[in-house]
């Protein structure tokens, strides 16, 4: 193989996550940060592995003809592999870095690249995340964000610390370090990072009973690690899509925002966005005319009865609770959860003029606050697309916050 012949980037990472017998890994994220140049140009530890794994892969196609190492990074540094051609690049004129942790499908990344942000590192553990995530931004999130080896991958310095991060709860008992000790949750490796890299603002998401979880235990463990022990100033507070991002989706979710005051003398001017008229209604998210079939609810379904019954108006969302229909009184969007692509509890239902369906997973997206340009991998199963939606972050809203970080900034 001519080392000036082209290697197709997005045809090698969707045949191997089609494989059942690879999984995207850290050669991928580092191939792929290397060559966005996520961090320092001359980023050793990023280079070595993406030599590394550029040889394997010819070796691959050349039934292992050897290359030189020396030829390699020259063929890389004279673009090898064709890139992504991804729907959202980073700005050229950049004002701040971040790194994305807990990253899904890039909903803080989407929100903070609109506003003039550089992302230097991504970490996320669910394959099919990572998959749709690298498809609109072209680059493949680092895996286990537990793991050392994962972590030292994290550029040395780094502005805002981002994640959307799972809610666990904090074992105390028997602790004498009592609500001190984090260990063995995914808030220690939070915590973890931001001892080591300091950065000047720590912008986490999660869902509002956070702050009742496990009797409040889990929340105050928070705080006191965040202004105790990392001294850092906090904000936070309980937002809705529907009031503070004009999206239709009665969605509340806990937002954190911590300042190093060492490096941001004015945090205390930061506030929280204020709240906006919703000038949006269901209709400027729903796709107009008829969706698929495997979308509407047959007459022979078992339920069917039942929801024709409850589903009245073509003006609202409906809700499926297992076993029976709840109309969302605010005619917006009920809350999008994960298991939405997996039947029972919390499913969307709509009414239009072709019948009764649940919401397409673009229309998910939408009421996510996604553009109409994101792609969703086509071949990933509705259910993935679902969770995926249901897992994320209402973009305009993570933007509304980061405009008022960045102001401060």
């Amino acid at each position: 193989m001519d080392l000036k012949d082209k290697i197709s980037l997005a045809e090698l990472l969707i045949n191997k996550h089609k494989s059942k017998k690879e999984t995207l890994d850290h050669l991928d994220a580092s191939l792929t940060h290397y060559l966005q140049r996520s961090a320092d140009n001359n980023d050793k530890k990023l280079k070595l592995d993406a030599i590394f794994y550029t040889k394997q892969i010819l070796n691959a196609k050349t039934d292992g003809e050897e290359f030189a190492e020396s030829k390699i990074s020259k063929a890389l540094d004279n673009s090898i592999f064709e890139p992504i051609p991804i729907p959202f690049p980073e700005q050229k004129k950049t004002h701040f870095t971040f790194i994305d942790l807990f990253a899904g499908i890039g909903g803080f990344r989407l929100a903070l690249q609109n506003i003039g942000g550089k992302c230097t590192y991504s970490s996320e553990y669910e394959p099919n995340a990572k998959v749709t995530y690298a498809t609109n931004f072209g680059k493949i999130p680092y895996g286990d964000i537990t793991k050392d080896e994962i972590k030292d991958y994290i550029p040395e310095s780094f502005d805002i610390l981002c994640g959307g991060f799972p809610c666990q709860a904090f074992s105390i008992a028997g602790h004498r370090k009592g609500f001190s000790e984090t260990r063995g949750t995914l808030f220690f490796d939070i915590q973890q990072i931001i001892e080591q890299h300091r950065p000047k603002v720590v912008f986490l998401e999660n869902v509002k009973n956070l702050v009742t979880h496990d009797n409040g235990n889990t929340f105050k463990v928070i705080l006191e690690i965040l202004q105790e022990k990392l001294k850092y100033k906090v904000s936070y507070k309980v937002l809705n899509s529907m009031t503070h991002a004009n999206v239709p989706q009665n969605r509340e979710r806990i937002f954190i925002v911590a300042f190093d005051p060492e490096q941001v003398p004015n945090h205390a001017n930061f506030n929280f966005p204020e709240a906006i008229p919703l000038t949006k209604t269901i209709h400027n998210i729903l796709e107009p005319g008829k969706q698929p079939d495997k979308y509407y609810y047959s007459k022979s379904h078992m339920y069917y009865p039942t929801l024709q019954k409850s589903m009245t108006s073509v003006n609202t969302l409906y809700q499926w609770r297992r076993v029976y229909v709840r109309e969302n009184k605010n005619n917006v969007c009920p809350t999008l959860t994960a298991n939405m692509g997996a039947g029972g509890h919390n499913v969307p239902l709509v009414k239009d003029a072709f019948g009764i369906r649940k919401l397409t997973p673009r229309e998910c997206f939408s009421f996510q606050g996604y553009p109409e340009n994101y792609i969703l991998p086509s071949y990933l199963a509705d259910s993935k697309l679902y969770m995926q939606a249901g897992n994320s972050v209402t973009t305009p809203l993570i933007e509304r916050i980061a405009v008022k970080i960045k102001e401060v900034l």
